[in-house]
């Protein structure tokens, strides 16, 4: 059973930043796609980004490409997501997803974290 623990999230100002973090149970995580989606309120779920398995390929949706990034550290079997120039319209609830497959633009993962709140303040 693959278990994925978010930590990170909270309150920030426009332009500050943020990092998000999941941690990956078990041995897979080498061999799966990772990556964040986040849900605001009264909105469907949406991809945000996502890293392949070598970490050497990322996909991002437009609205955050150049602010946020994703990595993910093999040693502690964790991926990241770091936002920087946090805007309001970026608030939403985050959730960590992994394995499943990236295919034709979108994400479609097998496994889901817990969600983390992240507010941006105007």
């Amino acid at each position: 059973q693959v278990q994925l623990v978010q930590s990170g999230g909270g309150l920030v100002q426009a332009g500050g930043s943020l990092r998000l973090s999941c941690a990956v149970s078990g041995r897979t995580f080498p061999s799966v796609v990772m990556g964040w989606f986040r849900q605001a309120p009264g909105k469907e779920r949406e991809f945000v980004a996502a890293i392949n398995r070598s970490g050497g390929t990322t996909w991002y949706t437009d609205v955050v490409t150049g602010r946020f990034t994703i990595s993910r550290d093999y040693a502690k079997n964790t991926v990241y997501l770091q936002m920087n120039s946090l805007k309001a319209e970026d608030t939403a609830n985050y959730f960590c997803a992994g394995g499943g497959a990236y295919n034709s633009g979108t994400y479609y993962p097998d496994y889901w974290g817990q969600g983390t709140q992240v507010t941006v303040s105007s």
